[in-house]
């Protein structure tokens, strides 16, 4: 064959090579929903499902194909703290278990090498940004997306840096941080000593404000900017079973909007016209009720969580260039499923007020009720079963990662803390720092 023939050859093959290597190192572009659950592990989840669909039925939780095994420990600590977790989800570097979106008292470089978290780096590439949070705004679960500080307790620098961050969607609790004393809100009197008044702040900025279910969901479809304020600290009321029974108070506000209401809200505002968005939910009574070992708020926070991944799960079906990302960054409470077949558990007899080594036995009226009945299995019967705690901290725990839609593919094996960033920044940017 004469030379030139192989050298055509040999120069087809490289050209073939280059653009094959260019393929496989090209990533579509998508939306990024990220739910947080704040405090759930494995076997919460187990719990959900056996109360709600038996111990052979699906949540949507169940439904997302792709599965990780969460690494949760911190640059200096086995256990994280939510301020640390939520920093490195948004930073996706290790950091001090102290740090809310700093490392610690400095400043904090992202991975990408950006001096800003990902939804920062997010905004100013054009993406729109939305953070949902069932607590107080300044919940470091969503608050670190936006804000960093030096201590997680500065509520009135956070809050003011969240409000005043240009988000696109802002909802959550804690009108106290958005007020200055002596002015009254819809729920209370502010706290706030610099004389700012954010809510008045957010409406001169072309945010439309709203404060409970009814107005968050009569809103038109010309609203570009939401800020929702659906309470003075917390929609949910986070304590014992016995002090919620004495003071007559449900687990949630019926008059705030449900985590499915603010998520399908946020995602009509963010996705209007077609547009790249980022949006992260946290269900902050997940982790808040455990703290207080009250198993039947705990199950009913993370029933909403779930009903919030259907909604995600809703928009994917029509929207596959989107990805759904589903983690924790730490277990609360230590919750276990405990239901053997005995003569002491039975459905019409209390429960003992604690386990042989201690540990409280939760019924759904707290200790000493009578117990949890699962929802039927496969052969239809019902079982009793109580949730016994180990703690009343965040511990390590089983927390797992789960995904669906674009690159969930990513969602695998033994998954860091910091892997969340990785696989949020491979989808909004097409940049793969796992290389």
């Amino acid at each position: 064959m004469h030379k030139s023939k192989y050298a055509l050859i040999i120069l087809s093959l490289l050209v073939f090579s280059t653009s094959c290597v260019e393929k496989v190192n090209e990533y579509k572009k998508g939306n990024v929903i990220f739910i947080h659950p704040d405090g759930t592990g494995l076997a919460t989840w187990n719990a959900l499902r056996i109360l709600t669909k038996g111990a052979d039925g699906n949540l949507n939780w169940d439904n997302l194909p792709a599965i990780g095994l969460y690494r949760s420990h911190t640059k200096n600590s086995i256990t994280t703290s939510s301020n640390a977790g939520a920093t490195m989800h948004a930073y996706g570097v290790k950091v001090p278990y102290h740090s809310y979106g700093m490392n610690e008292t400095e400043e904090l470089t992202s991975l990408s090498g950006k001096r800003m978290g990902i939804m920062r780096e997010a905004q100013f590439q054009g993406i729109k940004v939305g953070i949902i949070n069932s607590g107080s705004i300044i919940e470091p679960g969503t608050g670190v997306f936006t804000a960093s500080e030096i201590k997680r307790d500065m509520y009135e620098s956070i809050a003011k840096k969240i409000v005043q961050s240009g988000a696109d969607v802002i909802l959550s609790g804690g009108e106290e941080w958005l007020l200055p004393i002596g002015v009254n809100g819809r729920f209370g009197e502010g706290k706030r000593t610099d004389g700012l008044d954010l809510v008045d702040w957010a409406k001169q900025n072309k945010y439309k404000v709203v404060f409970n279910r009814k107005e968050l969901l009569a809103l038109g479809s010309d609203v570009e900017k939401v800020l929702g304020v659906f309470a003075y600290v917390n929609t949910f009321n986070d304590m014992e079973e016995e002090e919620q029974q004495k003071l007559n108070l449900p687990h949630f506000n019926p008059e705030a909007p449900t985590l499915a209401e603010m998520t399908e809200s946020a995602i009509k505002i963010l996705a209007k016209n077609n547009s790249q968005f980022f949006l992260v939910v946290e269900e902050e009574a997940t982790d808040n009720f455990p703290n207080y070992n009250n198993a039947s708020g705990t199950l009913e926070a993370l029933r909403r969580a779930d009903e919030a991944i259907n909604v995600a799960q809703n928009f994917l079906k029509t929207n596959p260039n989107t990805l759904l990302f589903v983690a924790s960054d730490s277990e609360a409470g230590g919750m276990e499923v405990i239901g053997p077949p005995s003569q002491w558990l039975l459905e019409d007899s209390p429960l003992p007020k604690s386990d042989k080594n201690g540990a409280p036995a939760d019924g759904p009226d707290g200790t000493s009720s009578l117990p949890f009945m699962s929802a039927p299995d496969q052969f239809g019967n019902s079982y009793p079963f109580y949730i016994a705690w180990s703690t009343l901290y965040d511990g390590y725990g089983g927390v797992v990662a789960r995904a669906d839609g674009l690159n969930s593919e990513f969602c695998k094996g033994s998954f860091d803390n910091t892997d969340v960033y990785r696989i949020m920044y491979l989808t909004l940017f097409g940049t793969n720092l796992w290389k």
